[in-house]
């Protein structure tokens, strides 16, 4: 097994799990977090003991998305034209797509396990796409995408929609409603919640009685024969999507928004250290 920083990678059985481990910036996809889940996944998805690939996080958050004060999106770069802009853009967003194609073509059974709130990415790239979601009471989404001048990323706007409807999903990516674990298990989008304070426990016992009466094999089965029409339609949305976040970039749209969430995130830090 691979030595990791940013994740933490174990395998119980037939049960591979992956977790993010960046608990001080909320599992945000900064450091090598996006490189080492590809790694990840790439292993587990040879791996010819496991069933389940499970994804989840240390410490209280599922993910809170993008790094927004390591990004370096919020620099202003000198470009010779727009396509140019473009194209470096796209480069920026390239370990996101591999990771999103990574998980579509993931042959065992994909499964979310939200230990906690999840924001922007965090909420918004992995659920549509996992085969099984489970959460913890603690749980909600909530995606800033227009408050941040982006675009639902990944395959998003299509994934929300074909499990929630088209109305939900609008409210949800369009408007940045926060939607609770009640309303995300009401509306398909949990298949279990689970207390916040035996989350990790209560996730492996649930899949070992899963083991413990259905054959695996017959479940990757089930996963591959459902996902296989999905799969065109489903890297279609991410490249689409990444198109668009590209374009929103080269309009300059979230540049000035990145610069005010970042001295918003810096002022709440200063704060909290003048307090201890």
């Amino acid at each position: 097994m691979a030595k990791y920083n940013d994740i933490i990678v174990t395998i119980n059985g037939q049960i591979g799990t992956i977790k993010f481990n960046r608990p001080k910036s909320l599992n945000s996809f900064g450091g090598k977090l996006m490189a080492e889940t590809i790694a990840a996944i790439r292993d587990l998805n040879e791996n010819p003991d496991t069933v389940f690939t499970v994804l989840t996080g240390e410490g209280r958050f599922f993910s809170a998305g993008a790094d927004v004060r390591g990004s370096g999106l919020d620099s202003v770069e000198e470009f010779a034209n727009d396509a140019e802009k473009k194209l470096a853009y796209l480069e920026r967003f390239t370990p996101a797509m591999e990771m999103l194609r990574s998980i579509i073509d993931h042959k065992k059974v994909f499964v979310l396990a939200l230990n906690g709130p999840g924001v922007g990415g965090g909420a918004a790239w992995f659920t549509g796409v996992a085969d099984i979601v489970l959460a913890s009471s603690s749980t909600y989404l909530q995606v800033p995408f227009s408050a941040l001048g982006l675009v639902p990323e990944n395959g998003s706007a299509i994934n929300f929609s074909q499990s929630m409807g088209v109305h939900r999903a609008n409210e949800f990516l369009m408007f940045g409603r926060k939607l609770t674990v009640e309303e995300l298990e009401q509306w398909g989008m949990v298949n279990r919640v689970f207390p916040a304070d035996t989350f990790h426990e209560s996730v492996r016992k649930y899949l070992e009685e899963q083991l413990s009466v259905n054959d695996g094999k017959s479940m990757m089965e089930t996963k591959r024969l459902q996902n296989a029409p999905l799969r065109a339609g489903r890297l279609l949305a991410v490249v689409d999507s990444v198109s668009a976040l590209a374009e929103r970039f080269v309009d300059g749209a979230p540049m000035q928004r990145f610069v005010e969430k970042k001295k918003q995130l810096e002022a709440k830090s200063k704060t909290r250290t003048s307090k201890i």
